[in-house]
């Protein structure tokens, strides 16, 4: 028996069977989820489908396109470790890679940017704001990166984080259909989401 996305094997609302009145069609097929694993062995099969169109199964993938959404800046990362996902905690544990799941993402490009573009180092014990005096360039630089300085503001648990030196991110692509782990930094309210579901997830496996 194939995989099958019909409902007629499903009873109905009020919970009366329904008869079999017609064979399976290939337009309800379905097909086994690719279950994308977090590895450096990086592996992504092509599938043709209806339509004679393509998708791609990424069977194990550890990079993707994450975009930090405040600053306007993506930048490709390495994918380190997958740390919550709402739906199973044995794709946690599996290290699968799935849409919505939440992962650890590499800072350093990030911290790369960063400093380039307001001459600021992330991820110092003692996080000092540059001094105007000290910037280096031309003046139309100088007036560039003042300007910038002055606009500045970057929540406490990112600094935090950069300290680390890994972001919380969440996987906004699907894998499993696209070959790609493409996703975007955590941040404000969704970010103190995840860090209390996080925190609650330890102290029950601590207690």
């Amino acid at each position: 028996m194939g995989i099958s996305r019909d409902s007629l094997h499903k009873r109905r609302a009020t919970g009366g069977r329904k008869n079999h009145w017609r064979k399976k069609k290939k337009y309800e097929l379905g097909r086994v989820s690719a279950s994308t694993k977090l590895s450096s062995n990086v592996s992504v099969r092509t599938i043709r489908v209806r339509g004679g169109n393509k998708k791609f199964r990424a069977l194990r993938l550890d990079h993707g396109n994450y975009s930090w959404g405040t600053e306007a800046v993506t930048r490709k990362v390495r994918v380190l470790d997958v740390v919550y996902n709402a739906s199973n905690n044995e794709l946690v544990r599996t290290q699968t890679l799935v849409k919505n799941a939440v992962v650890q993402i590499d800072a350093a490009p990030f911290k790369e940017w960063y400093k380039q573009h307001y001459q600021v180092e992330l991820g110092l014990k003692n996080q000092v704001d540059t001094n105007p005096e000290e910037i280096k360039g031309s003046n139309s630089v100088k007036r560039k990166i003042k300007s910038r300085i002055q606009g500045r503001k970057l929540d406490s648990h990112i600094v935090e984080q950069f300290a680390t030196g890994r972001l919380f991110a969440c996987i906004s692509s699907r894998p499993g259909q696209c070959g790609r782990c493409d996703g975007y930094i955590l941040e404000g309210k969704e970010l103190d989401f995840y860090l209390k579901k996080m925190q609650k997830k330890k102290s029950k496996a601590s207690a």
